[in-house]
């Protein structure tokens, strides 16, 4: 956990315009095919609010393509997750902060705000900020229902990329890797939904984001991040 001080609360102010910069860098240096992405096009074009939903290991480089925009990102609620929420302000999204160990219900309710309010599109990741990994958590089919606006399921692969030492192994391409970005069909959660049906649609939901994992991979040759053969690069 990061301790605060002078020095923290510096990292904090610095850290959103270096890490946009070096990002920007790096990507225009990488080629991106781009899969399913008419997808993505046509919800924007419906001018109405929907659900960005992603694994955790390609949170680095799904950061650095965020655009601006009328966006709602759940963040965790850490200390350490402070700089990736104050990187997504930066950029011009809003942030609300919550897991689901601490404060995960109030940032869902914080987010429907922003949805039914400001027709907020949202931003979440499927595994949560503490795994297990690649296993979808029911809140964005909560949001989902609760909100009524489709689901767009999102991964992502590269060819070459360095790994995290972390719980997902996040990954960051390396300069002028190939990387694939692939977008799944919306996928629309009844309202008001109940306890045997939020299963059944977080795992069909679930089901289809690994689908578009071992597609976005299997570009490249590899099973999934985890191909140590392919982070080497």
């Amino acid at each position: 956990m990061a301790v605060e001080g002078p020095l923290y609360r510096a990292s904090l102010v610095l850290a959103p315009p270096l890490y946009r910069a070096v990002s920007r860098l790096l990507l225009a240096t990488c080629h991106e095919e781009k899969p399913g992405h008419e997808h993505y096009q046509k919800l924007l074009a419906t001018g109405e609010p929907f659900i960005v939903c992603f694994w955790h290991y390609s949170l680095v480089s799904v950061i650095a393509q965020a655009e601006r925009g009328n966006w709602v990102a759940m963040v965790s609620a850490s200390a350490d997750a402070e700089y990736v929420s104050r990187i997504l302000n930066h950029m011009g999204l809003a942030t609300v902060r919550g897991s689901r160990g601490k404060g995960g219900v109030a940032a869902l309710k914080e987010m429907m705000g922003y949805i039914k309010e400001q027709g907020c599109k949202a931003a979440i990741v499927g595994d949560g900020s503490q795994g297990p990994p690649l296993k979808l958590q029911a809140g964005v089919i909560l949001l989902a229902s609760k909100a009524g606006i489709p689901i767009l399921p999102v991964a992502g692969g590269a060819d070459r990329y360095w790994v995290f030492r972390s719980w997902d192994r996040t990954i960051l391409p390396k300069p002028f890797a190939r990387m694939a970005t692939c977008f799944g069909e919306p996928i629309t959660v009844p309202a008001e939904i109940k306890s045997r049906e939020l299963e059944e649609y977080r795992l069909q939901v679930e089901e289809k984001m690994l689908a578009l994992y071992a597609q976005a991979w299997g570009l490249f040759g590899a099973s999934g991040h985890g191909d140590t053969k392919k982070e080497k690069g």
